[in-house]
C-alpha cells in the first residue's frame, strides 16, 4: 500500500472534500465568508487565499495519498492570514506561532495513525522554517467533523492548553521541543510513507 505526503497547492485542491474545498470558514472573516457564500463563490475565495498564502508565506498544507487515492489533509498558516481566529473567545493566536487551521482524514482511513502523521509533518516544516510554535482552536465538545478540530485529539498529539475555554480553548505545540523528536518525526513519516506498521488508533478528526 504506496503512501506519500505532498504540499497543498492549486493543482490537487480539487482532491480535498468538495465541502472542504468550498469552505471559507477560517479564510474569510465571519461578514465576508457569509457573503461568499450567499454569493455562490466560496470555491474562488478558497483558491484566492490559497494562491496568496502560497506566494506570500510559502506552502500551508499538506495532502496525504493512499494507493493515490486522497486519504487527509491539513491546513495552516500565520494568524495574520486566518480573520476568523479573532472571533474566537481564547484569541489571539500568539504572534510567534503559526496557527493550526483544520485537518481532515477521510473515512476510511481512520485509526491508522494518520493524524498524528500529518501534526508532525507540519512541525517538521516549520522548524525548518524557524517558526517557534503551533497553535489552535479545539472544539472541547466536539461530536463530528467540521472546520474546528477536537481538542482531546491535539492533546493526544503533544499540545497544550495555555487558555482554557468550557467549548473553544487554545492549544499550544512548542516546536523547539521537536528537535528533541525529530528522529520520532522522522520514523512516524517513515512509518507513514512506508506502511512499515500500523499506527496506535486515534481519534479520528
Amino acid at each position: 500500500m504506496g503512501r506519500r505526503l505532498v504540499p497543498l497547492t492549486l493543482d490537487n485542491l480539487p482532491d480535498l472534500p468538495k465541502r472542504c474545498r468550498s469552505c471559507v470558514f477560517w479564510e474569510l472573516d465571519p461578514v465576508s465568508g457569509e457573503a461568499a457564500t450567499q454569493a455562490g463563490k466560496p470555491e474562488l475565495e478558497k483558491e484566492a487565499w490559497i494562491s496568496a498564502v502560497l506566494l506570500e508565506w510559502g506552502s500551508c498544507g499538506r495532502v496525504v495519498y493512499v494507493d493515490d487515492v486522497p486519504a487527509g489533509f491539513v491546513l495552516y498558516a500565520p494568524p495574520a492570514y486566518v480573520p476568523r481566529s479573532i472571533a474566537f473567545p481564547t484569541s489571539p493566536v500568539s504572534p510567534d506561532a503559526v496557527q493550526l487551521m483544520t485537518a481532515r482524514i477521510m473515512p476510511g482511513y481512520q485509526g491508522q495513525g494518520i493524524g498524528r502523521v500529518l501534526v508532525q509533518t507540519v512541525a517538521k516544516d516549520l522548524v525548518r522554517r524557524g517558526v517557534r510554535a503551533i497553535e489552535a482552536f479545539g472544539d472541547a465538545k466536539w461530536e463530528e467533523p467540521g472546520c474546528i478540530l477536537p481538542a482531546d485529539h491535539l492533546l493526544a498529539v503533544g499540545f497544550k492548553t495555555v487558555r482554557q475555554h468550557p467549548r473553544f480553548p487554545r492549544l499550544r505545540l512548542e516546536l523547539r521541543t521537536t528537535i528533541s523528536w525529530k528522529e520520532d518525526v522522522e520514523m512516524a513519516i517513515d512509518r507513514l510513507l512506508g506502511a512499515v506498521q500500523k499506527e496506535p488508533a486515534l481519534r479520528p478528526l
